[in-house]
């Protein structure tokens, strides 16, 4: 369950200057699980940013748990939580785990075992040492220019600023849609923020279905889109941010977009339901590694 609660309604709009509008089953983010018709309204002429309003009529109101989308009239609500919050939003990397289907699985193995260090310190002084043998492309990962682009920025290059402690905003896929674009993203201001999008494909990681063809993506509209707006980093819950069905013939725009741009990628987050549409901090910095355009991240945020 996600803590968070959304009203639906149909809702009646008169203006004081003449006219009005209507509305039938529209959502919208509270504060809490209960709301009263007056502050519904309120909620709802803030949410729209509608002026001269003489009165708002609401009917057929019930409450929804279902996490927050976002907007003007609940900003940053956490569902009755309060003080500061460190939120994982990284799949647990483990000996022989799938990431993406048909690539190798990380190897963990003993490089120092406890009882071979005993011979090397003073008695009742061990250590351990493991040893791990994966692709870059293991668990929730960055992605680089260099990924994409020989001459990009590679993990030693990119700077700290664009990869921690980054403003953050959440992008909540509706139920059965499959792509993120122009459109799905125009209500957000995106500017020097750390952008995730939450598809809940997530629920998927680690079985077949994870890597279906219906998998959601980023269309290369959406992605020009943030590019255009100055988004500082772009997140996932999915298998990949590009579309990899068939259709898209080895296409990958939303890749090319954002990396051609400096803006770097983190792909397979998780747990981004728990997070409220805004107001938290986001942080995913890989090791400083020459050479190498991914490798795996600690995902988190800060909420509060």
């Amino acid at each position: 369950m996600s803590g968070q609660w959304r009203a639906q309604f149909d809702a009646e709009v008169a203006f004081a200057n003449g006219g009005g509008l209507s509305t039938e089953g529209f959502r919208l983010d509270i504060p809490g699980d209960t709301i009263d018709d007056a502050d519904l309204a309120a909620l709802f002429v803030r949410h729209l940013g509608l002026l001269m309003v003489s009165e708002v009529r609401i009917t057929n109101k019930t409450v929804i748990e279902e996490p927050h989308k976002g907007g003007r009239a609940v900003r940053g609500a956490r569902g009755g939580v309060h003080g500061r919050r460190l939120i994982e939003l990284s799949h647990l990397v483990t000996d022989g785990m799938t990431t993406l289907p048909g690539w190798p699985a990380p190897k963990i193995t003993e490089w120092l075992t406890r009882e071979a260090s005993r011979k090397h310190y003073a008695p009742g002084t061990e250590f351990h040492v493991a040893r791990i043998d994966m692709i870059a492309n293991t668990g929730t990962y960055l992605d680089t220019p260099a990924h994409r682009y020989a001459d990009g920025a590679d993990l030693s290059g990119f700077p700290l600023d664009r990869l921690a402690d980054l403003p953050g905003l959440v992008v909540r896929l509706p139920a059965d849609a499959r792509a993120v674009d122009r459109l799905l993203l125009a209500p957000y201001d995106v500017a020097g923020k750390a952008v995730l999008l939450h598809t809940g494909w997530d629920a998927h990681f680690g079985t077949p279905g994870y890597g279906a063809p219906e998998a959601p993506h980023l269309t290369g509209d959406g992605a020009q889109a943030l590019v255009d707006a100055g988004a500082a980093l772009v997140g996932i819950d999915s298998i990949n941010i590009d579309d990899m069905g068939p259709a898209a013939g080895g296409e990958r725009p939303a890749h090319s977009l954002l990396l051609a741009a400096g803006i770097p990628i983190v792909e397979h987050l998780t747990g981004l339901d728990a997070l409220p549409p805004e107001g938290f901090r986001f942080t995913a910095a890989p090791p400083r590694v020459a050479g190498m355009g991914t490798f795996p991240v600690r995902a988190f945020a800060v909420v509060g």
